[in-house]
C-alpha cells in the first residue's frame, strides 16, 4: 500500500465535487509527546485512508494539528479509534460553522518539526505555562472591560475578513512574524488584561506562553478559537462579538460568521471578503476579488498574470521552464503586502 496520495490534483477535485455523502469538517489540535511522529504518521494514514478521510494533518515530537473532512457514516469509528489512542484521548473537536462536504479532495499527513511554524526555542520557556482557558461567555464578559487588550493572534489576510471588534491586528504575513510584533506592541502594557484568540486555538496555546514568559501578568485565550466560540454562542443564545468571516486554511477558505463585510475588492476597492488564488498557476497570490473584477481578471491579480494565464499551457510551461518555486515567489510575494489597487495603477479596471 502506498502511504500517499498518487491520483492527480485534477481528478481529486472532480471526485470530491461528485461526491454524494455528508462529509464532517473537523479540526483539532494537541501537545503531546510523540516517540516516533513518523511511525504515527503511517498508522494514520492507512486509519483514515480506510475511512476515506480526507484532510491536512501535520505531526511533530511536539503534538498532532489536524483539519480534516471525515464522511459522516465513519464519524463514530473515527471518535472512538483516535479516542482510544492515550495520547488523544478525549482530545476535543471543532466542527466546521459552514459545511459543504468539499473542504478537501486528499488525505495529507506530514511529519513536520513543530505543529505550527512559530520560530521559537521552546527549551528558552515553558511551553506549558499557558494563560487562561476561555469559554464564549467568558470572552465577551471580558471584553466588556475597555481597559483589557484584545489581540488577534492570526495573520493579516486573516484578520482582513473577519475579527473580534476593537482587537489588535498585527500586520503579520506568518505566525512567526507576528510574535515578536506582539510582544513589542504589547511591552508598556504587561499589566493589562490580554485576550488572545486564533482560529482553532493552537496558535494561542504557545503565544499565551511566550507572553508569560515575557512578563504578561493576565494572559486569557479564547478556548477552542474563533470555530468553537461560533458554536458556544449559537448554542447559549450568546451575541457574536466577531464580525465578517473566519479565514480557514481549506478549500472552503472562509467560514461565514455574521452578514458584515468588512474588506474590499483589492483592484476595485468594493466590499468584498471572497478571498481566491489568481489564475496564473505561476502566481496562485491570494487576495480578494469580487465578482465583476473576477470576469474582467479572467481570475487573476495584475493585467500581467491575465496575459500568461491567457497563453496556451505549452507557453505557459515555457515561462515557467527553469523556474523554481522559490524563483516564483521572489517575483510575486512582494504583491502579497501592498494593496493590489496600488500595484494595478496605470491598468486600472473600468468601472
Amino acid at each position: 500500500m502506498f502511504l500517499h496520495n498518487r491520483v492527480n490534483k485534477k481528478e481529486l477535485k472532480k471526485r470530491i465535487q461528485e461526491e454524494s455523502i455528508k462529509r464532517i469538517t473537523v479540526s483539532f489540535y494537541r501537545y503531546v509527546i510523540i516517540d516516533d511522529p513518523k511511525e504515527l504518521r503511517d498508522n494514520l494514514f492507512k486509519q483514515w485512508n480506510s475511512l476515506n478521510i480526507l484532510g491536512r494533518i501535520y505531526v511533530a515530537r511536539e503534538g498532532i494539528n489536524a483539519q480534516m473532512s471525515v464522511p459522516e457514516e465513519n464519524w463514530e469509528i473515527f471518535k472512538y479509534n483516535l479516542h482510544a489512542d492515550p495520547k488523544f484521548a478525549g482530545i476535543p473537536f471543532k466542527i466546521a460553522v459552514e459545511d459543504d462536504g468539499k473542504s478537501f479532495y486528499k488525505l495529507t499527513i506530514k511529519v513536520r518539526h513543530k505543529i505550527v511554524a512559530d520560530g521559537l526555542d521552546d527549551h528558552a520557556f515553558d511551553v506549558t505555562n499557558v494563560g487562561n482557558h476561555l469559554s464564549a461567555k467568558e470572552f465577551n464578559q471580558a471584553m466588556e472591560d475597555p481597559e483589557t487588550i484584545i489581540v488577534d493572534m492570526r495573520n493579516h489576510y486573516e484578520t482582513e475578513v473577519g475579527k473580534f471588534v476593537g482587537a489588535i491586528c498585527p500586520d503579520a504575513d506568518t505566525f512567526r512574524e507576528e510574535l515578536p510584533m506582539v510582544i513589542e506592541e504589547l511591552k508598556d502594557k504587561k499589566d493589562k488584561k490580554i485576550l488572545m484568540y486564533c482560529t482553532g486555538g493552537v496558535r494561542c496555546e504557545k503565544a499565551s506562553a511566550y507572553l508569560k514568559h515575557h512578563g504578561f501578568k493576565d494572559v486569557n485565550q479564547l478556548h477552542g478559537g474563533i470555530i468553537d466560540y461560533v458554536r458556544q454562542i449559537k448554542a447559549e443564545g450568546l451575541p457574536s462579538k466577531f464580525i465578517g468571516k473566519n479565514f480557514v486554511f481549506d478549500e472552503r477558505v472562509g467560514e461565514r460568521i455574521t452578514d458584515d463585510v468588512i474588506a474590499q475588492c483589492h483592484q476595485c476597492g468594493e466590499p468584498c471578503d471572497t478571498h481566491v488564488n489568481c489564475a496564473n498557476d505561476d502566481c496562485h497570490l491570494l487576495f480578494i476579488q469580487c465578482e465583476k473584477c473576477a470576469e474582467k481578471m479572467k481570475g487573476c491579480c495584475t493585467p500581467e498574470c491575465m496575459h500568461i494565464a491567457s497563453l496556451p499551457i505549452d507557453e505557459q510551461k515555457k515561462i515557467r521552464r527553469g523556474r523554481t518555486k522559490q524563483d516564483s515567489l521572489s517575483v510575486y510575494k512582494s504583491r502579497l503586502r501592498p494593496n493590489l489597487k496600488d500595484i494595478i495603477a496605470g491598468a486600472k479596471l473600468d468601472s
